[in-house]
């Protein structure tokens, strides 16, 4: 099967996402800077969730674009992926608006990790239909990164109900370390 429909399909999910996210921070009433305040801790929760999202779809495009083709599986692990993404803007809103309360930071975590966790789920998709010399192989070798990012997930879920602003920190860490793209598919495919 042809891939275009799949990153069509998931780049439209994607700037969804993103556009509730923004549709769901109310502008505050006053003009002054005091007025600000209460929307402070959901617009945090907005920056980091729209890293994060940016994150999976800048991954998503590199991975891409060294895949030849898809099959049923890997449009199931996709839609997989894309489900967790979906849940962001629930979390990211309800962490926002309660300041970074315990169980909206832990329901934040598991969809981290979830995310995480489906992201791998379909590179392993892809995997089983490449040969060993394609390629995309080549260019996905190196799993270090992902490995770390689940662990810190994790981490920050066991963490999350008893010290949220230490599992947000892991959250930031975390996508401070993805904002560097994965050079080696660019260097795949220039070669």
């Amino acid at each position: 099967m042809s891939k275009t429909r799949l990153e069509a399909f998931s780049d439209g999910v994607l700037a969804i996402i993103i556009t509730i996210m923004v549709l769901e921070m109310k502008v505050p009433k006053g003009t002054s800077f005091e007025d600000l305040r209460p929307v402070l801790s959901i617009f945090l929760s907005y920056i980091l969730s729209f890293v994060f999202v940016l994150i999976y779809w800048n991954n998503h495009h590199h991975l891409f674009q060294v895949v030849k083709h898809v099959n049923g599986k890997v449009m199931w692990a996709n839609g997989h992926l894309l489900f967790w993404l979906s849940l962001l803007p629930f979390v990211s809103g309800w962490m926002g608006t309660t300041h970074f309360a315990a169980l909206p930071v832990l329901c934040y975590a598991i969809v981290a990790f979830m995310s995480g966790f489906a992201y791998t789920i379909l590179t392993k998709s892809l995997a089983k239909i490449h040969d060993d010399q394609s390629i995309f192989k080549k260019s996905v070798s190196t799993k270090r990164k992902e490995l770390i990012s689940l662990y810190l997930y994790i981490f920050a879920v066991l963490i999350a109900y008893f010290y949220p602003l230490v599992a947000c920190a892991v959250f930031t860490f975390v996508a401070i370390m993805w904002l560097m793209p994965d050079k080696n598919v660019e260097k795949i495919i220039k070669s």
